[in-house]
């Protein structure tokens, strides 16, 4: 494996521009952490980012930071955090789930790929929040998009498509990215007991509610089983449990609590977290902590669904009935995350067509690298949309020199 390690911008035209002469796929890296999901990339030479870490400016009374995106994220996370500042999107870590240990990754890699956590419902994704970037086309040339402030964008917003691309259009070099107030408090309700079906009735109620909730998650009883910490303490003896978060001012979150409580009484008796236990149990839902390669569901693969929020109950509870997997439901029910018995597919004909129905769609995040080189890891793409796709490909990256094949089997060959 050659390893090439930049050191700043002009370094990655270099290295790009040497790639596209010798027609040399480059897989980019930050840290690695993510290196598991998507297709196998064809290449043997590695483009290493991780030395582009540098803060370049952190101004907490604009709420914006500018960072190397080959900076730590638990780095920018403990900088910001000593500001009372978070990325609101709370963006996943997803180390424990895919079993590489406890990095959290790179501030490219979080944008590249756009994990964001229960948060979403009300903040928006990470691509939301990414204001400016410089970057390196698959051409070897720099250029910039978006800027500091939210309303300097003019023409296309090329930060909303490198958000999420998975390294696939352009080398992300310097960021800035939004950051907000942290909450000043953290109130979260549970419900006991409730079905999959008669859950998401609840969170949907919630969602609809005038209450601000900033995080709806279910966790079903058999799913509590392979999980530890404090999603198991709190669902002890395993009963499903319904979660609901309120942040904001003090007065303001407990009022609505109190008023959320109310309304949620058809579905049972609204019980409230404890403060200490509040934060670790989104962290828990953040992470899929239920489905960690280090618990009993370590050998499944893993599917992240995404599909609409009102269907999320019967999806996911025929999904698990007729596999025999587990899921795991966060955005309100409508995002599921799915561990299924192994398989040679990964279940992923199922998968597939159960998502079809529902107008979703389904990515492979956790299964072994021959599963993924046998599949389609991402969504496959209707004509239309594949044909666009490919067209936005070939203007920022047209010999394919960047990530090959990490989005779709048919570039790799």
């Amino acid at each position: 494996m050659d390893i090439l390690k930049v050191r700043d911008a002009a370094d990655v035209e270099q290295v790009v521009r040497a790639a596209l002469a010798n027609e040399q796929p480059l897989e980019i890296i930050g840290h690695g952490s993510k290196r598991q999901i998507g297709q196998p990339t064809a290449t043997n030479a590695v483009l290493d980012l991780s030395a582009l870490n540098a803060v370049t400016s952190y101004e907490p009374n604009e709420l914006i930071i500018t960072v190397g995106a080959g900076a730590p994220l638990a780095d920018v996370l403990s900088l910001i955090d000593s500001k009372n500042q978070h990325f609101a999107f709370e963006p996943m870590n997803p180390a424990a789930l895919l079993g590489s240990g406890s990095d959290a990754g790179t501030i490219g890699g979080m944008l590249a790929a756009g994990l964001a956590g229960p948060r979403r419902i009300k903040d928006g994704g990470a691509r939301d929040h990414l204001l400016g970037a410089h970057a390196v086309s698959g051409f070897g040339d720099s250029f910039k998009t978006g800027g500091r402030v939210v309303k300097n964008v003019t023409g296309y917003d090329l930060c909303k498509l490198l958000s999420g691309s998975w390294g696939t259009l352009a080398v992300m070099t310097e960021v800035t990215i939004k950051v907000m107030p942290r909450p000043e408090c953290q109130r979260t309700l549970v419900l006991r007991g409730l079905d999959d079906i008669e859950a998401v009735r609840a969170m949907t109620a919630a969602l609809g509610s005038p209450f601000d909730v900033s995080g709806v998650a279910h966790v079903p009883a058999s799913s509590l089983r392979a999980s530890g910490g404090a999603l198991a303490a709190l669902g002890a003896p395993q009963t499903a449990l319904t979660l609901f978060r309120l942040e904001g001012i003090t007065a303001s979150a407990e009022h609505r609590a109190v008023s959320l409580t109310k309304m949620l009484a058809a579905f049972g008796a609204a019980e409230t977290v404890s403060d200490d236990l509040s934060a670790p149990l989104w962290q828990a839902v953040r992470d899929v902590s239920p489905l960690a390669a280090a618990g009993r569901l370590g050998a499944w693969p893993v599917w992240r669904i995404v599909c609409p929020p009102a269907a999320g109950g019967r999806f996911g509870q025929a999904l698990a009935h007729e596999t025999g997997g587990e899921v795991l439901y966060d955005w309100g029910g409508g995002l599921i995350w799915a561990a299924l018995p192994p398989a040679p597919d990964a279940h992923a004909a199922l998968v597939r067509q159960r998502v079809e129905a529902v107008g979703g769609h389904a990515t492979l995040i956790r299964g072994s690298e021959a599963i993924r080189q046998s599949i389609d890891v991402f969504q496959p793409q209707q004509s239309g949309v594949a044909a666009l796709a490919r067209r936005v490909k070939n203007s920022f990256d047209p010999k394919h020199i960047l990530n090959r094949g990490r989005m779709m089997r048919e570039a790799a060959t």
